[in-house]
């Protein structure tokens, strides 16, 4: 497609000059806009409209299409005009159309401006015949006139054509200036029309740029005082908030050393406290000597002490009654060792307190040893009935016949003392034991390191078996 390099105003003459179709061709950057163009520089298209068409293109962000919409209003982008010898359009395609719908309307817009032009010759060549009639009309009375005063019919004979001839000659001159005139002028109106309209065009965009211009200029400045004033505002904040937190900050760190130091004080008073009662507690271990059978003797030692000499006491506490035994702890379960008897008291845990089990490791002479029977459930309910009172007889016969227990002072002096003492009464403790035993009842029975109740009912001949198999039938 050729499309025209000059300005409107110059296409708009080279159009009239060359009585073609005037197309302006408004185009931008989308989609639409490159299939329109696509379309009008096809071979086809480019032929149909080479020869009556003037085409230029115009991007729809210029100044030259903003003065071309404000004379035919631009609708959408892109769009076609076509635009014909008297400055009306005879077709507008809005939008992008198929290359055979563009040569179709081509073709069609091609038909009405020869219809359009036809149509301009046909009343051109009425208004000449008009105004020929009319002069003839008008010169004729005068040559009547002359005819019928001063010319005879012989020489009406011989006037020439000549004079018809100069007359249409001069007619036709007449025309034809004054159409040149009338083109003339038509022309310079056109031009003072269109400069007219530049002229305006301008002044409007002028106008409107500058009232854009102070809107923005308003616009900005408003927008920079906004911006001040939030600004400093913000910066009022910002240093409100920064006074408040160093305050807070400040007022927290006080209460959290103040309270640290009371935590301290608190902590270190507490400590001296738990160490002084420690300390005091730990100078003594008072441990609790449990026997098999159920009783107990308690006796003080220093922290120091060895668990070695805790044993020898023990021992001669209960003498040859166990045999041979070993100390043990119920809670937490611990059976002491032949290296835990070179231990201080104080490094086994057991001082302030603590309670000790004996267990015998040899079993008692036989006649202390009573099996158990399979007297069932209702012996053993019985036995557990009659628990309490065995236990309340043992207590009244320990309190009359054994020796009373030593005083505190006693308890209160060295280990040393203690032992000598113990040493000294023991052929007295072991008489008085003996008694009590041979008179006290066996109310323990042992199976092994198990001690159960013994009760009257108590029979071998209830484990009714033969074979290995019971025939006791409930």
């Amino acid at each position: 497609m050729r499309w025209f390099e000059g300005s409107i105003p110059a296409a708009i003459a080279a159009a009239k000059e060359r009585r073609c179709v005037f197309v302006v061709v408004i185009t931008g950057s989308d989609g639409q806009s490159a299939q329109l163009m696509s379309g009008w520089e096809t071979d086809s298209v480019s032929e149909a409209a080479q020869n009556c068409c003037v085409a230029i293109r115009l991007d729809a962000q210029s100044e030259a299409c903003v003065q071309f919409s404000q004379i035919y209003p631009v609708v959408c982008v892109p769009s076609s005009f076509f635009i014909g010898e008297n400055g009306v359009p005879l077709e507008v395609i809005a939008g992008s159309v198929t290359e055979d719908e563009l040569q179709r309307r081509i073709l069609r817009v091609t038909q009405m401006h020869t219809q359009q032009i036809e149509d301009a010759e046909r009343v051109d060549q009425t208004d000449a015949h008009g105004s020929t009639a009319s002069k003839e009309s008008l010169s004729v009375p005068p040559e009547e006139h002359r005819a019928s005063g001063h010319v005879t019919p012989a020489e009406e004979e011989r006037q020439p054509d000549q004079a018809l001839d100069d007359k249409v000659q001069r007619l036709t001159k007449k025309l034809e200036e004054r159409r040149e005139q009338k083109k003339k002028a038509e022309e310079e109106n056109e031009l003072k029309k269109e400069m007219e309209r530049r002229k305006t065009g301008k002044e409007m965009l002028d106008f409107k740029r500058q009232q854009e211009e102070e809107k923005t200029k308003r616009l900005l400045e408003e927008r920079n005082r906004e911006k001040a004033e939030e600004r400093a505002a913000r910066e009022r904040v910002k240093q409100q908030i920064a006074l408040d937190r160093a305050d807070r900050a400040a007022r927290y760190a006080q209460s959290q050393q103040d309270a640290e130091a009371a935590r301290l004080a608190a902590l270190q008073a507490r400590d001296a406290k738990r160490d002084a009662a420690q300390r005091e507690r730990s100078a003594v271990a008072r441990i609790q000597f449990r026997l098999p059978d159920g009783s107990s003797f308690t006796n003080q030692f220093p922290s120091e002490t060895r668990l070695l000499e805790a044993r020898q006491f023990a021992a001669q506490e209960v003498g040859n009654r166990y045999g041979q035994f070993s100390l043990a702890t119920m809670f937490p379960r611990r059976e002491f060792t032949a290296e835990d008897l070179e231990k201080s008291l104080l490094e086994l845990d057991l001082a302030p307190s603590a309670s000790i089990v004996l267990l015998p490791q040899s079993s008692r002479p036989s006649n202390t040893v009573v099996h158990s029977s399979a007297g069932g459930g209702v012996w053993a309910m019985l036995g557990s009935l009659l628990y309490p009172l065995l236990a309340v007889w043992r207590f009244i016969s320990g309190f009359l016949f054994s020796s009373p227990p030593p005083p505190a002072a006693a308890q209160n002096q060295p280990t040393t003392n203690t032992y000598g003492s113990s040493a000294a009464a023991e052929p007295q403790r072991d008489a008085v034991r003996k008694r009590v035993h041979e008179k006290r009842p066996e109310d323990f029975k042992k199976e092994g390191k198990i001690y159960r109740l013994r009760t009257q009912e108590d029979n071998e001949d209830d484990n009714n078996t033969w074979n290995g198999n019971s025939t006791q039938q409930m």
